[in-house]
Order: C-alpha cells, then sequence, then structure tokens
C-alpha cells in the first residue's frame, strides 16, 4: 500500500544551528574547524598490517592502456562535475571514469589509519578527498591531502545507533552515502534524520569545514535515510531505509512530499532528467512528481527474489544500485538463486507489444551468487562482481569468499543480453570496483587463499581487463583485518591515484613509472622526460617529508617492473 503526504520542515541557517537539538554536535564540530583553520592538519600513520602472506607482493604485469568508447552520462547541474560526485561517480551510477587508473607500473601504496573506513570517497575541484568514513561510533566527514592522505579537516556528523535487531555492521544510513554538490558542498543525510549541507572554508592555506545549511526532516521519514541526492532541478530527493518512503524536499521553502512503498530501500538510486530510479526488495521503480509535486510511480516491476539473506548481502533482496545506460536502460541484479543481471526499458510508456523486461542473465553458480555492489555500465556492457560468502567475520583468519567477476552485455538489438566473459578465479568479497575508460581496466580488491601462511587475511589492488576478463596485475594492499574494505567503493583521482577505505582507515595505489616502453638490457626503457622509477620516489620523498609524514614506505617491488 503507498500513503501520499505532506510536511513542511525546519531549516536551519548556520547562526541558528544553536536551536537545533543536536547543538552540541555542530558546536563540536565548529571547535574542531577552528583549530583547523588554525593550521592543525593531522599526519597521516599506516594502518598495521596483520599476519605475514607467503603471496607474491605483485603479480603480473603493467598494463598497455587500451581506450574503452563510451558516451558519457550527463551531468547533474547541482552534484559536482562527473565522475567526482558521490560513490558512484555520476548522476547515472556509472562506476567509471574517463581518466586512467595505476597502470601496474612500479606501483606504490601507502594507507593512512583513521579508525573507521571511508565508504564514499569524492574530489572537490582543488583535487582535495572528501570522504565520509564510519565507525562503530558513528560517521565523520573527512578532507585529505590526494597525496600524503594527512587529514586537513574533519567534522563530526550526528549519531544515534541503528534499530534493536539490526547489525550496526550493515548500516547503510546515516552517512555512508552523501554527494558533492556544484560547490563542493557535502549534503549529507544524517541518523537523527536531519540533511546537513556543509561546506568547505580556509581556501588552500587553512582548509575546514563549516555547517551551511540544516533541514530536519524527521516529521517527513519514519525511519533512518538511506541516501540523498538532487534532480535537474535541485530538488533533494531522499528515501527511507526500513519503511521505503520516498520524498522530494524543496530547499527554497523546507517543504517535504512523500510517497511510502511499505519496503526496505537500502541502497543508494540512480537520477535522470526526466526520472528517479529507485530498486526495493520488492521491486524497480521509476518515479516522477505528480501535479502538485509529490513523488508517483511512472511504473514499477517486480524482479525475481527467493525471500533469504544470501552471506554476502544487506537484506532479502536487490544489493544494487541501478544504473543507467544510453539507449533507454537501467539495470539492477535480483535475489534469484542463480542471480540475475537484469535489464529494463527506462520509457514511461512503451509501445504495444514491446516487454519492460529486456533480458534476466544469470551469471554465477547456483548456491554460490549474491552481489552488494552496483554495477558497472558503459556503453552497453554491465561488470558485476561476486560478494557471496562475505561477512565481516567469514574473511578472517584466511578465510576467503566465492570467486566471480562477469561482464554481460546488451544485444544489438536491444532485445536481450549475453555473457561476453566470466573471470571464475578472482574474489572480490565487497568492493564497489571501478572502471577506468582510459586504461581499459577494472579495479576491485580482491582477496586471495594463503597455501602457507593459512591463517594470513591478504588483500589484493586487482586490475582485470574490461575487454577479456584477463587479471593483468595485482599489488598487495595490506594483510589482516584493517585492510578489509567492506562495502567501501574505489576512486580514482585525475592524477591516476586509486584510493579505497578499509576498516583502519584509507588505503591508495599509484604508479611510480611513466612513459616507459620495451626493454633495453632486460631493463625498462623510458622515453625522454617522462619519470622514472629513481626520479619518481625521490619525488614522492620530497613530498612526504615537506608534510612531516614520514611513515611512507617507498619500496617498489622488483617484480613491478614493466
Amino acid at each position: 500500500m503507498k500513503h501520499a503526504l505532506e510536511t513542511n520542515v525546519s531549516v536551519s541557517a548556520p547562526n541558528e544551528a544553536r536551536r537545533w537539538p543536536a547543538a552540541p554536535m555542530i558546536l563540536a564540530a565548529t571547535l574542531v574547524v577552528a583549530l583547523l583553520v588554525n593550521g592543525a592538519t593531522h599526519a597521516a600513520t599506516p594502518i598495521d598490517n596483520g599476519t605475514p602472506t607467503s603471496l607474491p607482493a605483485y603479480s603480473g604485469a603493467p598494463a598497455v592502456p587500451h581506450r574503452i568508447r563510451a558516451k558519457r552520462p550527463p551531468r547533474n547541474p547541482h552534484m559536482a562535475r562527473n565522475p567526482r560526485s558521490n560513490v558512484h561517480n555520476d548522476p547515472w551510477m556509472t562506476d567509471t571514469y574517463r581518466y586512467k587508473g595505476p597502470l601496474g607500473r612500479a606501483p606504490q601504496t601507502l594507507s593512512a589509519s583513521l579508525g573507521r573506513v571511508c565508504v564514499t570517497v569524492t574530489f572537490d575541484r582543488r583535487g582535495r578527498i572528501v570522504a565520509t568514513c564510519s565507525s562503530l561510533a558513528g560517521p565523520r566527514l573527512f578532507m585529505l591531502d590526494p597525496e600524503t592522505l594527512d587529514t586537513l579537516a574533519e567534522f563530526e556528523l550526528p549519531f544515534v545507533p541503528p534499530p534493536p535487531g539490526t547489525d550496526p555492521r550493515l548500516n547503510t544510513a546515516g552517512g555512508a552515502y552523501f554527494f558533492l554538490d556544484n560547490r563542493d558542498r557535502a549534503t549529507v543525510a544524517t541518523a537523527t534524520r536531519h540533511i546537513m549541507i556543509i561546506g568547505e572554508t580556509g581556501g588552500r592555506s587553512s582548509p575546514g569545514f563549516a555547517l551551511e545549511q540544516d533541514f530536519d526532516v524527521s516529521g517527513a521519514v519514519p525511519d533512518r535515510i538511506t541516501s540523498v541526492l538532487p534532480d535537474w532541478e535541485g530538488r533533494l530527493w531522499f528515501v527511507g531505509r526500513y519503511t521505503g518512503s520516498v520524498n522530494v524536499l524543496d530547499p527554497a521553502t523546507g517543504q517535504v512530499r512523500s510517497l511510502l512503498l511499505n519496503e526496505e530501500i537500502e541502497n543508494s538510486f540512480a537520477i535522470d532528467e526526466d526520472g528517479i530510479y529507485i530498486v526495493s526488495d520488492k521491486k524497480m521503480y521509476r518515479f516522477g512528481l505528480d501535479a502538485n509535486g509529490t513523488p508517483t510511480v511512472v511504473w514499477s516491476e517486480p524482479y525475481q527474489n527467493i525471500g533469504i539473506v544470501k552471506p554476502g548481502q544487506v537484506n532479502a533482496g536487490s544489493g544494487t544500485t541501478p544504473t543507467l545506460l544510453h539507449g533507454g536502460y537501467v539495470a539492477i541484479t535480483d535475489n534469484a538463486d542463480p542471480l540475475n543481471v537484469v535489464v529494463y526499458r527506462t520509457a514511461a510508456t512503451l509501445p504495444a507489444g514491446q516487454s519492460r523486461l529486456v533480458c534476466e542473465v544469470p551469471v554465477f553458480p547456483v548456491g554460490a551468487g549474491d552481489t552488494e555492489n552496483s554495477l558497472i555500465g558503459a556503453g552497453s556492457s554491465l561488470i558485476v562482481e561476486n560478494n557471496y560468502g562475505y561477512t565481516l567475520a567469514s574473511t578472517a583468519n584466511g578465510v576467503v569468499t566465492t570467486p566471480g567477476i562477469t561482464r554481460v552485455d546488451i544485444d544489438a538489438d536491444g532485445n536481450g543480453c549475453h555473457v561476453v566473459w566470466a573471470n571464475t578465479t578472482e574474489r572480490a568479497p565487497s568492493a564497489v570496483p571501478k572502471l577506468s575508460l582510459k586504461a581499459g581496466l577494472i579495479y576491485t580488491i580482491t582477496k586471495d587463499p594463503d597455501p602457507v601462511n593459512t591463517t594470513a587475511d591478504a588483500w589484493f589492488w586487482t586490475a582485470i581487463d574490461f575487454q577479456t576478463g584477463a587479471t593483468v596485475w595485482k599489488q598487495l594492499a595490506g594483510t589482516g583485518v584493517l585492510y578489509n574494505n567492506h562495502y567501501a567503493g574505489v576512486a580514482i583521482s585525475r592524477r591516476g591515484t586509486a584510493y579505497i577505505g578499509v576498516i583502519g582507515g584509507l588505503v591508495a595505489i599509484r604508479d611510480t613509472q611513466w612513459g616507459c616502453r620495451g626493454r633495453r638490457n632486460g631493463r625498462a626503457r623510458c622515453v625522454r622526460g617522462a619519470p622514472g622509477r629513481a626520479r619518481a620516489a625521490r619525488r614522492w620523498r620530497r613530498s612526504a617529508a615537506l608534510h612531516g609524514y614520514a611513515g611512507m614506505n617507498f619500496a617498489v617491488s622488483p617484480a613491478a617492473d614493466p
């Protein structure tokens, strides 16, 4: 049963923030900002490793980049430029980058211990990392130096524990999702059912955060908010986690209009110029607004669901944020056994005789397949990874998950889909994978069994060829539970560094050799003017010295030479 309602919310400007019920938290955050504006930064310290692994730190060979041709997703004018605005990069949630990621050329890894996992990593226009990072004690907004991972600013977000009977380690509400807007402001739905808009202060020299606007929407949404995103008109759409409320807030008036589905919505959603695409634990939806500005269902389609929470899932439903593709398609996975990649036509109305459903393609073995992460979407292609068997406990002490990463393409005539390749060796427990269109590589985090040190937990940066599905190279990120990424998303900077949140904080990988080709006397030959391995290492040492950070490991495995 669906119920529509209208609510007016209270709006606090910065000078009214003290009247908000959670004022002590805002005051504490303001104190942090003041300290950071006065020049205090926190130098990054590495995350501790666990039991050493006998597996090689590097395997494979550096990639030769091959560009993937795919149309760009549209840019939402109220979000930061694609692909730096949210955990899935753009309003269509494609999980793609148009610039190059690491190629595996003498890769260097680094980490910053933050005591919390950074699920969503974005970049402001200055290239600085802006991320929400959470622990069982609650979420916090961070600004980090992209070169050294030093903390430049932080902002404590309001927190209340998840409802009784729910696993706090699977809490997707209260800040795991957020977006960076066109003014580099973080818009976060908090655990207290507020929508906070937090701006950057201090410029380059003294960066900080400050609360700019606070919308109390607790009267409109009966439970925790999963995600908030803007439509093309600047209205803020947000969804309720357990009751499936679909809400739209007019920031100019504070008015909220809502529709209650009485279903669970545990993922974020996709936005197009003429529709909002949401998947619940029961159906795939397209929403619009009626004449009164209330969310209304344009179309809905049930998907196959066996009704159980498979190991690796958060709830008994689709684990994907919907992904939009050019040509008028939206894709999810269902909760069938075997798991299917499901593609629908997005049009509000269809020609007589045309089905909303384009295809259902089984991708992993019966009894051993699920995913809790969004599909990568590029052109007519979709990438899905297998998360079956993942929990925090199940991946400790050397235990690994079920392998599987698969590419599914929509047929050229648009009337079906087919499997292009299936990588049945790589085990990606829970990372949100990303595709670099310029490099032609899929980046994820994998965990391999160690035949010698059988209790070692070895977590690897892994690059997979988009065209063939073959593993190109792997580089050890670290060992132990603190290097478990726990549903965090890979992010790639314009300079080609890849980042991902882990239980212990944030890890990164970057090439230290550029422009190298061929070999001479068994050694890599670099083109004139391109920094080689030694010069790159010196450059990173100088950067670390300038930031007072001595914890970075500059050793590069010889196996990583091209």
